[in-house]
């Protein structure tokens, strides 16, 4: 109990000496905002905010699903044919080591739809740790249950299912927890790059806005509702890890 909340008590005292320092040294609001003038920022703004962050989240949940679906396909397909791999595995790594501020705008003009490319470029930063965990998780069963398959002659299918994915599922919620940050980092990045306007754009362009127009607290109430979206993607995953991994495997075993 007293770890579970070791971190509430840090950002509390965080959030009181930030506040204290904004009040003494009565620093302007526009250079730094105290955070309860963020705070009621947010609940003013809230109604104009809502629809950006609803925009953010479709964009960042609607990367991360395509890049589960495509990296376990595709880690499958490699764990299956080292062939594939070896022929496939290098564009994977080129587009992870690839920056997405320098292809975004690439991105922008070759996709049409600026909805379908912000949703492009943050596939393509959340796709790689899927894909890579999983390949390594498909390969990290034992040796001697590979070969016990193989003498009682079990079908393709049934090392699958029954040896390679409960091998491979640590692994892969473990890149699922890095690809969930990733999605909604690339999500960001792409719309800053794009500087798009208008209903439906997300939370990036209320920030730009904001800072167009020097509303530096509005620009953090921004920021707040995307530290506060990163943080729950990472919850959610970490709960999500316990439920799946929590009676057999060791990662989540604590003593």
């Amino acid at each position: 109990m007293k770890h579970r909340a070791l971190p509430l008590l840090t950002l509390v005292a965080l959030l009181l000496g930030w506040e204290a320092l904004v009040r003494i040294a009565q620093i302007p609001h526009y250079t730094l905002p105290a955070p309860s003038l963020v705070l009621q920022t947010l609940a003013a703004n809230f109604g104009s905010l809502a629809g950006s962050w609803w925009f953010t989240l479709k964009i960042t949940f609607g990367a991360l699903a395509l890049a589960c679906a495509g990296g376990v396909l595709i880690a499958s397909v490699f764990a299956l044919s080292r062939t594939a791999e070896a022929a496939l595995f290098p564009i994977a790594v080129v587009l992870q080591v690839t920056p997405i501020v320098a292809i975004a705008p690439l991105i922008l003009i070759y996709v049409e739809s600026t909805t379908a490319a912000l949703l492009l470029c943050a596939w393509i930063v959340a796709f790689f740790p899927i894909l890579s965990n999983t390949v390594i998780g498909l390969r990290a069963a034992d040796p001697n249950l590979r070969d016990l398959y193989r003498l009682y002659r079990a079908t393709p299918w049934q090392r699958m299912r029954l040896l390679l994915v409960p091998s491979a599922l640590p692994y892969f919620v473990a890149g699922l927890k890095v690809s969930g940050g990733l999605s909604l980092i690339g999500a960001v990045t792409a719309e800053m790059v794009a500087g798009a306007a208008g209903r439906e754009t997300g939370l990036a362009s209320r920030i730009l806005e904001a800072s167009f127009r020097t509303e530096t607290p509005k620009m953090f109430a921004a920021l707040l509702l995307l530290v506060l979206t990163g943080v729950l993607i990472f919850w959610s995953f970490e709960a999500l890890s316990r439920a799946l991994l929590g009676r057999w495997h060791a990662s989540e075993q604590f003593d």
